[in-house]
Parts: C-alpha cells; structure tokens; sequence
C-alpha cells in the first residue's frame, strides 16, 4: 500500500497534453411516472440539468482527479456551449493554453436519464476534418507544445481533430523527444496510429483494426498481437467491458500477454471508463509504475468510475480504498 502511495504521490511531478476531440455533457435527470398520450414514449419530469466535460476533456479532468499536470488541446466552438467548457476547465483547474476557437459548433452530447436508466442521448455536432489556415494553425501550436511534455495522449473521437499531418509531428518529436505517446482508438483512423506507445481499444475497435472477429481467448491473443504487428506500436491494451483487460507488450522479440479481470461490483454507466483508463495507466506509467502495474490501477479506476451515473472520475483515495480488499494489493 505504502508502494502505491508513494506513486500516487509522483503524479504531481509529471505534465501531460491530451490532444483530441473536446465534448461538453449535457445531462437532464429526471423521474417517469406515464406514457404520453401523443406517442407510445416515457414522459420525462425534469428535475435537474448539469453539464460535465466529454471526450479528451474528461481524459484531463481524470488525470486532474488523480493528482497530474494536464493541458488540453482540442478545438471548441465560439458559442455558449464552448463559453460552458472554458469554464467547467477553469474550474477543474486544466490548463487550455492550446484550445483552438474555430467557427464550428462545440460537440455536445446531451442525455436524458430517469433513476439510474438513460432514456435517450442526442448530439449536436460537426464532424468535419479541421483544414486550410486553422489547421495549419493548430499544428503549428500542436509542434512547439510538445517539448513540455512527459506523455501525450490521443483522444480520437473522430470529430475532425485527429490527422495523419498531426501524427507525422508526435511521432517524430516522440523518436526525437522520447515522450510517451497513448491513443484511445476510433474505427476507421487505426491506419494513423503507427508506432505509438499505447493503444487501447475496446473489443470492437480491436476487432476492426486487427481484422479477427474476437470470440474467445484464442482470438483475443491473435488481436492483440496483429495489432502489435501492423502498428509496430510498443503495446495494447484491450479494454473488455465484464471481462476485464488484456495488456500485450512487446518485449525484444516476445509479446506478453497479462488478463485483468474486472474489479467492478456493480455497473451503472460506462460512459467515458475508456477515458479513465487511458489517463490512469499513463499517469501511473510515466510516474515509474511497471505498464503491467499500471494497467492494474487503470482497472481499479475504470470499475470505479462504472459504478458511477454519467461521465465520472475516479480519486486516489477512491483507488486505495478497493485496492487494500483486492489481491492486487
């Protein structure tokens, strides 16, 4: 326990940029007693409304949870809704020195939920690539940033933000700076990814970028090490929802397999434990904490944050408190 907190102690000493795709969400909680006379849907009676960061803002507000240094890169819109992330991220204390304005709408993810159930989500967004001056712009700020930094981390969400251009700098300032470099995976960008430090996708997202359907463990490993292969990355790690996570490493000229079973007790809402995941297991890596370690502690967040409603974070002390009843411990 004593090692654990002595690591978890290390976090404020490391700084982090987390490029990606930037996401206010909405919710709307409420209570349903009847069915609308108009149409056969549940008449929801509103009762609260809050906004929480999403996507690679809610990376940064985890990795703020959990004690680190975090700027945020991304790209927001000049509206009300941008105006509600600039001041959710003063509030939490990230840094937005590089948040690019653009004339495009902010994402904004909005969920109805009653209790514990959600009801129905609707987005509001623009999916189109940044380009011309304002990428070049962005890239530009992206470049001179990155010397500041222990670790990097890519949130892709596929809203525009993520590009082969800016890839080409991270991966040649990572092979000239050595930083550690994570990715949280999208369908349709992994040809992007090449030689990264980290990947970590969810069983879906591996099965499309490996190209194997994943049925079982056999499957599972020959994933994992395709991806490995194809993207000449250094690890991945598997994220698989009740079962747990599956961390490949590449080792000389061995891959190790290590399986984490899931340490949830209950599930609520798996909204944004991916994002938990990778802040937590980078956080601890750069810290000093083995990648094997590491995942371990990501694992103990992510069931944490599950067992919570809507976009959550999980604390240090949250960590240890499951850690001290867990046989990681």
């Amino acid at each position: 326990m004593e090692k654990l907190q002595n690591l978890f102690n290390n976090f404020n000493n490391k700084k982090i940029l987390v490029i990606g795709d930037i996401i206010l969400d909405r919710y709307i909680f409420g209570k349903v007693s009847r069915i609308s006379p108009e149409a056969p849907v549940p008449v929801v009676e509103v009762c609260e409304e809050s906004y929480r960061l999403g996507g690679a803002a809610n990376v940064a507000n985890n990795i703020i949870a959990l004690g680190g240094k975090v700027y945020i890169s991304g790209i927001i819109g000049k509206g009300s809704a941008g105006r509600i992330v600039k001041d959710l991220l003063i509030e939490k204390g990230i840094m937005q020195d590089y948040i690019f304005e653009d004339s495009r709408k902010t994402t904004v993810k909005t969920r109805i939920i009653a209790g514990n159930q959600q009801i129905v989500r609707f987005d509001i967004e623009d999916r189109r690539r940044l380009e011309g001056k304002a990428k070049e712009l962005f890239l530009s700020m992206i470049k001179e940033a990155l010397k500041f930094f222990d670790a990097v981390i890519v949130s892709d969400y596929k809203k525009g933000v993520i590009s082969e251009e800016l890839f080409r700098i991270l991966i040649s300032q990572k092979n000239k700076n050595g930083f550690f470099v994570a990715v949280d995976p999208k369908v349709g960008h992994f040809r992007l990814y090449k030689q990264v430090s980290l990947i970590t996708p969810n069983l879906a997202e591996a099965s499309h970028g490996a190209e194997v359907e994943i049925k079982d463990e056999r499957t599972l490993i020959k994933a994992g090490q395709n991806l490995l292969r194809k993207l000449s990355c250094d690890s991945v790690l598997i994220t698989r929802g009740e079962q747990g996570m599956s961390l490949f490493e590449r080792n000389d000229l061995e891959i190790t397999v290590t399986h984490l079973p899931t340490v949830a007790k209950k599930v609520f809402d798996v909204t944004g434990a991916g994002d938990t995941v990778i802040a937590t297991i980078t956080l601890a890596h750069i810290s000093g904490a083995s990648l094997v370690d590491a995942a371990k502690i990501a694992n103990v967040a992510a069931g944490i944050v599950v067992g919570k409603v809507g976009t959550a974070v999980a604390t240090p002390e949250e960590i240890i408190e499951v850690w001290k009843t867990h046989p990681y411990a």
